[in-house]
């Protein structure tokens, strides 16, 4: 197997790891706060449906279902990717980042997949963000990153 593939799948690992940390933090923050989940990846999942023309169910509850199920799933995917593209960097460089690279580079790169398309569809505006809204967010996605970084660093060694 080629290292660029070995890195490719290492990283999609990571970032499978990262995404873990990212839900888990998130779902703490959910939990101490007392807040609901964001609405932000169905909206996205809608807006994405209209942009393509996808018709969504009419009924309700089925709608509801399909968009939260795809915004969950695209949040992995989104996640997954951003490690396998931290994977290909490193395979395609050959050499690795510094722990800290790595991790910038993830937190970057992971900021940007998650919140550009909701910033693009209009679905959230970051300009607008409270101090606790960009901690909600940002946290969450530091999280990824480093477990992402130090999961790739331990696999690629």
């Amino acid at each position: 197997m080629t290292s660029l593939i070995k890195n490719l799948c290492w990283g999609a690992l990571a970032g499978a790891a990262g995404t873990t940390a990212l839900n888990a933090v998130t779902y703490l923050d959910m939990a101490v706060r007392r807040r609901p989940a964001s609405s932000t990846p169905q909206q996205t999942v809608e807006h994405a449906a209209v942009l393509v023309g996808v018709s969504l169910p009419r009924d309700e509850q089925k709608k509801e279902a399909l968009v939260s199920g795809l915004g969950s799933l695209l949040g992995a995917i989104t996640g997954v990717g951003v490690g396998a593209a931290l994977g290909a960097i490193r395979g395609l460089t050959g050499h690795p980042q510094s722990k800290r690279g790595t991790m910038a580079t993830g937190w970057a790169l992971v900021m940007l997949a998650g919140n550009g398309p909701m910033t693009v569809f209009g679905v959230t505006d970051p300009r607008g963000w409270r101090p606790l809204d960009w901690a909600a967010d940002v946290v969450p996605h530091l999280a990824y990153a480093t477990v992402a970084g130090i999961t790739l660093d331990a696999l690629a060694g």
